[in-house]
């Protein structure tokens, strides 16, 4: 079943696209719905580096509340 889906993009996206579209005559929606089942198909269990940084920082720990990240920020800051 397909759905609508709106998009906004960049002006340059946009001619990028319609260009694209006329030399290989495929539609934009095909062209998007070829790109999002690509980035399914990938891996996505996998974190960010980033992030895999920060997994598991707060295992076995209480983490603090709002209440107290905000007195420590403040404390931290001088505000």
């Amino acid at each position: 079943m397909n759905r609508k889906l709106t998009l906004s993009l960049d002006s340059k996206a946009v001619d990028f696209a319609n260009a694209f579209f006329k030399r290989y005559n495929k539609p934009i929606s095909k062209i998007v719905e070829s790109y999002f089942i690509e980035l399914k198909e990938q891996n996505t269990t996998e974190l960010p580096k980033d992030l895999e940084e920060l997994y598991g920082i707060f295992e076995g720990v209480d983490a603090p509340d709002k209440k107290e990240l905000r007195k420590m920020f403040h404390e931290k800051s001088g505000y």
